[in-house]
């Protein structure tokens, strides 16, 4: 399969090598279009360049936007923003995004439907099917993603705790996604309007977006190297008339706010940082996105904790060993699963050059659970010119109640059945326990405190540096497996041979400071055995 996809992957590239030529010679040129000539020239000429069948279109496609930072453009196309919004920060290529990521919804003020530059969609265009997809502002797109990593660990998972390269020294498909979506508009001021996503994902970073009780016996009951999720299907409705904008997010989403993301084309360097390997991933439920102003957002969110589902909620199992940690003879099946709160305040400036998020993410009684992390911090983004910018994330996340992994007897509770997370009932990657000040202890309180700067380098229109910094205290051990505080830096370059083809080759170091944390694996039994992992990785993302 890798080897495939690898192939695929060239093939593309050198097509793109290639010099462009008229996709149609005999095609009739439309109006507008005297003779048919570069789209980037005559906009009007694209159809009749792309030619008339599936395979050419698709092919032309990539071609007509080689070595080209954007699309054609439309001059019948309308405006991308509201004329008085904050000017957009960023373009891609060659950075991931284009506005200040928040999250939890569909970008207020600035999102036109049908606005995914696809050469899917324009190869689909003139069928039946396509043209079906556009009446109705539906696109299909998404992107393939193979990658690679050379290490100094060597066993299997021995990574961990560096995160989207589990296996060291290892060729691997990272990701095949397909997205399924309407984009709502959000532009306009007049009318109520709405949208969906659909986003399943194959490869072998489902390990991180894995939500308990939605395909995760794969990862939970089996640990497989590479498996399948939906980490995003929700719905939007947007009401225009309240204040500058209310969005209404329903279903399973990304949680808020964050620097990176799970899905790889929003990410700056390939690999991503502990500060966002172990925060909260995706959150189910809803979301309440207010433009209160140009420059205000407020947001309130409604869900059943961390990566779990609703129906878990109020769930019993059986509980074989009753202890004063679960003291009946019944136990939750995810004491996660409650009804949760998500509040989040988002300050723009005029000149859309600095951005401040400060969120509370999935707050509820913070009892162990799986992944019910309470999230508290903030991102923060500053643009100090046109090639220049600056991205900072910190966070403190905690659970309470839990297990001591220095106190016999809760090691004991865990190893007879006695907790919803027993070997009996998640064999591989359950929440872990804490190492707790005190052995005296059944368990305690778990902490995790960040600290993550990202400074980038817009280096041409289709190349991108970026530079990454973070500190991170395991205060219990209880996210990464080790009691330890990390520091980690890397450096990665984004390159794009158009918006459709982009690599990213990056190193990175990373040490543990307190004790031993990498080349080991808890599901193999295996103690970790060095304070340091150098990682050298690179990746492909071929959109389509």
């Amino acid at each position: 399969m890798m080897n495939r996809v690898v192939l695929a992957g060239i093939l593309l590239a050198a097509m793109g090598f290639a010099d462009v030529a008229l996709a149609a010679d005999a095609a009739k040129a439309p109006a507008g279009c005297k003779v048919v000539v570069d789209p980037y020239k005559n906009y009007a000429c694209l159809e009749a360049w792309l030619g008339t069948d599936f395979m050419s279109r698709l092919v032309n496609y990539y071609r007509l936007e080689w070595g080209h930072e954007a699309a054609p453009v439309d001059p019948k196309a309308p405006p991308g923003s509201r004329a008085d919004w904050p000017p957009t920060p960023q373009s891609i290529p060659p950075m991931p995004f284009s506005e200040w990521p928040y999250g939890g919804t569909t970008n207020l003020g600035v999102t036109r439907p049908s606005s995914v530059d696809s050469p899917l969609m324009a190869a689909l265009g003139n069928t039946p099917f396509g043209q079906t997809l556009n009446d109705n502002h539906i696109q299909i797109y998404g992107w393939i993603d193979p990658g690679g990593n050379l290490s100094t660990s060597t066993v299997r998972g021995g990574n961990a705790p560096a995160a989207y390269s589990y296996n060291p020294n290892n060729l691997q498909l990272d990701q095949a996604v397909i997205y399924i979506e309407r984009l709502p508009d959000t532009v306009q001021k007049d009318h109520i309007d709405w949208g969906f996503r659909v986003a399943p994902i194959y490869g072998e970073n489902y390990r991180y977006t894995t939500a308990y009780g939605l395909f995760s016996n794969q990862f939970l009951n089996q640990n497989l190297n590479s498996g399948f999720d939906i980490p995003m299907a929700y719905g939007e409705l947007f009401i225009p008339q309240v204040m500058e904008g209310l969005m209404i997010r329903f279903g399973r989403y990304i949680s808020i706010p964050d620097i990176e993301a799970q899905l790889a084309p929003n990410n700056y360097m390939y690999s991503h940082s502990m500060t966002y390997t172990y925060d909260n991933y995706t959150n189910t439920g809803f979301e309440f996105t207010l433009a209160a102003t140009k420059n205000w957002m407020f947001q309130l969110g409604l869900t059943t904790g961390t990566e779990s589902l609703p129906w878990h909620v109020g769930v019993k199992i059986a509980n074989p060993d009753p202890n004063p940690l679960f003291p009946g003879t019944t136990m939750p099946k995810d004491p996660g699963a409650v009804p949760s709160v998500t509040g989040g305040v988002r300050w723009s400036s005029d000149s859309g050059n600095d951005d401040f998020n400060i969120v509370a993410n999935g707050i509820n009684g913070g009892q162990w659970g799986y992944n019910n992390l309470q999230w508290y911090g903030l991102t923060y983004y500053h643009k100090f010119n046109d090639q220049w910018h600056i991205s900072f994330e910190t966070y403190n996340e905690h659970q309470n109640n839990v297990p001591n992994l220095n106190n016999t007897t809760a090691q004991n509770i865990i190893a007879n059945g006695g907790t919803p997370f027993s070997p009996q009932y998640m064999p591989f990657n359950a929440p872990g326990g804490a190492f707790c000040k005190s052995a005296a202890v059944l368990s305690c309180t778990a902490s995790f405190q960040t600290f993550l700067t990202y400074l980038n380098y817009k280096v041409t229109p289709l190349d991108n540096i970026s530079y990454r910094v973070e500190y991170v205290d395991d205060m219990q051990g209880q996210r990464t497996g080790t009691k330890t505080r990390y520091v980690e830096t890397g450096i990665g370059w984004q390159h794009w041979f158009s918006p459709q083809i982009e690599i990213r080759p990056e190193v990175s170091y990373y040490r543990s400071l307190d004790a031993f944390a990498f080349n080991g694996n808890a599901n193999l039994g295996i103690a970790p055995n060095k304070n340091f992992a150098i990682i050298g990785a690179a990746d492909i993302i071929i959109h389509f």
